[in-house]
């Protein structure tokens, strides 16, 4: 697959003949808002209906389209295309396209197909990427010649997927003679492993799902690896590294292009499906080569030594004192706090360790929900709580804040530039938690709801509110003697058929009042991969820019890329930044996964700058939550009288959830959206604007805390003051 996220617009050098075709499904936007009316219609392309042996094989047809582009380089960009048996594939140009200097590779069959008949857009989810492409030409007949022939090209495709043999496609493979053959040993047979391949379902044989199924645990990773060099025609090579105890071998496994010298891709594994790359038994020295050749998890790059950065400490400078080790930040169920005085206290608050009830199997027909909000924004589309997890977005917001040592730490640095890296690492840190969680989204907020969270062990305190419906946005404001922090976002969440798109919109603000420091940043892109079946994966890419403005010192800022996924998984999740000075001049160079560890420098030499806390104990039965995810809906019997009622935590379809009660939960999730409905009907009628309680508009039109709430929760307190019943 390509780097590029969509597509556009071909002119055909061909005219093949118009098909009959599976039928689809004719829709139209709904009309709830301006927007919405502003939409056109969309034709949904249906999956084939029953099998049929004797489908004639279609016509090729090539030429150039649009192929939108959300980062880099936004916008549309001329491709030249080529459609052959179900498959399209593209280039820059035609004669790069007939050089094989190609792209990316399209399975049509395999891809959820929509259209726009009036702007002729033409929309395909691989479950990899979203593809956006438009006629050249804004000529009908070529719109229509393009959508008749990807209609055709696609139902030929799902009949062959559906009809041909795994055998048959095994010896239809032209290079599979040419695959080097394996070391083998005694205790690995590896024609049992072939066998075994045949039995994989033939959807795995294509290059943009692969990526997924390498962290898939039910699929054995041998058979996988051997599977995706028979499939993409690579070849394949293991090495015996060492024994270990028990008998235990451990093995390197390599992809090479054929003739190739330089492995597309390694992986490091043991004779009982051990995975060792990406776990702390395994540690790598890694020579002076490209990181492109190292294996894939950043976190074992580099040998056991991983520095936590002082305020005082510089790039080439770190103890090697075991105090300084990235390990400090791992998260502890015991918060010790103070008194009112301010003065130490033995009392500790002890946290739970784990939710209430484990995650309920979802029952849901999503499609059936889905299929009818293609390109829509779901923000507005109501979906049953199975769906949930039992956490709110403004607890979410919250979550962002848990590597807040960054920030004091940052506020104790005295080098602008070194002050920007943590700052960078903290922006980066707060992806880390989603990395587990595509599997459930939190509950919309009521307007009016609110959460709080007060952690001494951390030294912040946080609140967040509701501050609109239409559209939701969402506000926090979290403050420490070090920094304040805040932001106000809304999410625009679009389906595409296979993929669900999420795009923020909001500025998020730091300050450093040391300093006189003022920092701000947007938050990127972020799209869940096989929403309807399979198991359901994230990724974020896009630029993340971190403007600094200060009143003492030397201005610093930052880019950090989130990268998108390429076929292979070869580089998931990688981030890489650059912190500059006021001159442009690169200071410091990061690196690293936003869902492992961000690293100063260049490699072998990096230091480690962030690393994420080890997940709880059978976290994915319980939602996929880290240990301070499990914290934040906990409600301690003291903390009770000292909430306002429309804390989050008073939510009785979340607790429900949270309990494991699902038909409760969706009882009281539907009448506590019907006294929503009620609420806003009594201020549309009255002509009554609603104001938010602790947040309020600023002269850059974001929301910022009033400064009123812990003011009134001391006194006179929100059980002495009218307080709106939200549920």
């Amino acid at each position: 697959m390509s780097t590029e996220d969509q597509i556009a617009p071909l002119s055909p050098k061909t005219s093949p003949a118009t098909p009959t075709i599976t039928p689809f499904t004719q829709r139209k936007e709904s009309n709830s808002s301006s927007e919405d009316n502003r939409q056109d219609s969309w034709e949904l392309v249906e999956d084939l209906q029953g099998l049929t042996e004797n489908i004639q094989k279609p016509e090729k047809l090539e030429g150039l389209l649009l192929k939108k582009r959300k980062w880099p380089m936004k916008g549309w960009h001329k491709r030249y295309f080529l459609l052959e048996r179900g498959i399209l594939t593209y280039a820059k140009t035609g004669t790069d396209l007939k050089k094989g200097r190609l792209r990316g590779r399209i399975d049509v069959g395999l891809s959820v197909m929509a259209m726009k008949k009036k702007s002729m857009c033409i929309d395909l989810d691989t479950e990899d990427s979203i593809y956006h492409l438009k006629v050249l030409a804004k000529t009908r007949d070529l719109f229509e010649q393009w959508v008749t022939q990807l209609r055709h090209h696609r139902t030929f495709r799902q009949n062959e997927i559906t009809m041909e043999p795994p055998e048959l496609l095994l010896q239809s493979d032209p290079t599979a003679n040419r695959r080097e053959k394996l070391n083998t040993v005694n205790f690995l047979d590896l024609s049992e492993c072939e066998s075994a391949l045949l039995e994989l379902n033939l959807l795995l044989k294509n290059m943009e799902v692969l990526h997924r199924t390498f962290s898939a645990p039910a699929i054995n990773l041998l058979q996988v690896g051997l599977f995706a060099c028979v499939s993409l025609y690579l070849w394949i090579k293991y090495v015996f590294m060492f024994e270990g105890t028990g008998n235990k071998f451990v093995y390197m496994l390599s992809c090479y292009w054929p003739k190739s010298t330089k492995p597309i891709m390694t992986q490091i594994f043991s004779t009982d499906q051990e995975v060792l790359v990406g776990s702390r038994p395994l540690r790598q020295q890694v020579s002076s080569e490209s990181r492109g050749s190292i294996p894939e998890s950043l976190s074992e790059f580099f040998d056991a030594k991983e520095y936590l950065l002082s305020g005082s400490s510089s790039e080439n400078e770190a103890s090697d004192d075991d105090s300084y080790v990235s390990d400090v930040s791992d998260s502890t169920s015991v918060e010790f706090c103070r008194n009112e005085n301010g003065n130490g206290s033995n009392c500790a608050v002890m946290r739970r360790d784990r939710l209430p009830s484990t995650r309920m199997n979802e029952s849901v027909n999503l499609w059936s929900i889905l299929r009818s909000n293609i390109g829509k924004d779901l923000s507005k589309v109501a979906m049953p709580v199975q769906l949930n997890e039992p956490l709110n977005t403004l607890q979410r917001l919250c979550e962002e804040v848990e590597y807040c040592h960054l920030l004091d730490t940052a506020a104790n640095t005295h080098d602008p530039h070194m002050r920007m890296v943590y700052i960078a690492a903290f922006a980066v840190s707060a992806y880390a938690c989603s990395f587990t969680r595509a599997g459930g989204k939190p509950f919309n907020p009521i307007l009016g709801e609110t959460y709080e969270c007060l952690r001494q062990d951390k030294g912040f305190r946080f609140i967040a509110e509701q501050v609109s419906h239409h559209p939701p946005v969402s506000a926090c404001h979290c403050e420490s003697k070090n920094y304040t922090f805040g932001q106000d976002v809304r999410w625009k969440n679009k389906f595409w058929g296979k993929s669900m798109e999420i795009v923020p919109m909001g500025v998020t603000h730091l300050e450093l009042p040391g300093f006189g420091d003022r920092y701000e940043w947007s938050k990127v892109t972020s799209c869940i991969h096989n929403i309807l079946s399979g198991q359901r994966w994230i990724e974020h890419y896009g630029e993340m820019s971190i403007k600094h403005s200060t009143t003492t010192g030397d201005v610093s800022h930052c880019k950090v890329t989130f990268l998108k996924s390429r076929s292979g998984a070869l580089n998931a999740n990688e981030v890489e930044g650059m912190v500059t000075d006021s001159n442009g001049r690169v200071i410091h160079s990061l690196f690293g996964k936003w869902n492992e560890a961000l690293y100063l420098g260049k490699p072998p030499s990096a230091t480690c700058i962030w690393r994420a806390n080890p997940m709880p104990e059978d976290h994915e039965q319980y939602y996929g939550f880290t240990q301070f995810a499990i914290e934040l809906n906990e409600l301690e019997e003291g903390l009770k009288p000292l909430l306002p009622l429309t804390d989050t935590r008073f939510r009785p379809d979340q607790r429900l959830l949270e309990e494991g009660d699902i038909a409760g939960a969706e009882e009281q999730k539907e009448r506590i959206e019907v006294l929503q409905r009620e609420r806003r009907r009594v201020l549309q009628e009255n002509n009554i604007t609603y104001s938010p309680r602790f947040f309020k508009r600023a002269e850059d039109d974001s929301w910022v805390s009033n400064g009123t709430y812990w003011d009134l929760r001391k006194d006179p307190g929100f059980s002495k003051l009218e307080i709106p019943v939200l549920w």
